[in-house]
């Protein structure tokens, strides 16, 4: 694979061969993020575990202390009597059974986080097959799923993001933006990888965090030493 100018002067900076400490490996993230954009700074890490396997799923939501750096549009679908509090709450889109149809209709999806209340998942649950595909479908593990709609919707804007197993067992997540600088970068990894660690099914044996990857967007891959992780 053929790689620009840019991506290769940034890829002398990194020992491939080399395993960092977290705040080394972010500061060269920072120093590769040489994009014309403000480049988001992603997480990918490796573990331990069968995620085939119900007793060894790993999923949960965490709010990062200084944020994603990303604007974050919330749709809420909840009763008419709710609206108002969603509305008070900041959220973009609110609405009731006319959202439900306007995305099926419609496909409408320009949103970033579907919040909703357990009452009406009757209702979005027959969007699964729309949603679901595209990481949007609300779930009670996500928090995404609760009665307290105002909280939800203000740790969405604040910067909560949602961590899950992906099909080959690696959780991929944003930790903010070049333009951070790398203490910041640790503060939300730090956060990040000890929600990730506590999350750790009793049914995982052996190695839990196999290996862990940090990169700016248009950036080379850092790997960072697992064995902090232990």
């Amino acid at each position: 694979m053929k790689h620009g100018k840019k991506y290769a002067e940034s890829a002398k900076l990194i020992d491939r061969t080399k395993l960092y400490d977290v705040n080394d490996a972010l500061d060269l993230c920072v120093k590769t993020g040489v994009a014309k954009f403000d480049e988001t700074v992603e997480l990918h890490v490796k573990l331990g575990v069968d995620g085939r396997h119900a007793d060894q799923q790993v999923r949960g939501a965490i709010v990062l202390p200084n944020g994603t750096g990303k604007s974050v549009r919330v749709l809420v679908i909840c009763k008419p009597e709710r609206v108002e509090d969603a509305q008070n709450a900041g959220a973009d889109f609110v609405g009731s059974e006319e959202m439900v149809q306007k995305i099926q209709s419609e496909n409408w999806m320009d949103f970033d986080v579907l919040i909703t209340t357990p009452d009406m998942m009757g209702q979005v649950g027959r969007l699964g097959r729309l949603l679901g595909p595209r990481g949007l479908m609300p779930n009670p593990k996500a928090g995404t799923v609760t009665p307290d709609i105002a909280r939800a919707v203000q740790e969405a804007k604040a910067g909560k993001i949602e961590y899950r197993l992906d099909r080959t067992n690696i959780i991929h997540c944003p930790i903010g933006k070049v333009s951070f600088g790398a203490q910041k970068l640790q503060e939300n990894f730090d956060t990040l990888m000890d929600a990730i660690v506590k999350a750790k099914p009793a049914a995982a044996k052996g190695q839990y965090v196999r290996s862990c990857v940090v990169s700016a967007t248009m950036g080379p891959g850092v790997k960072i030493n697992p064995s902090r992780f232990v």
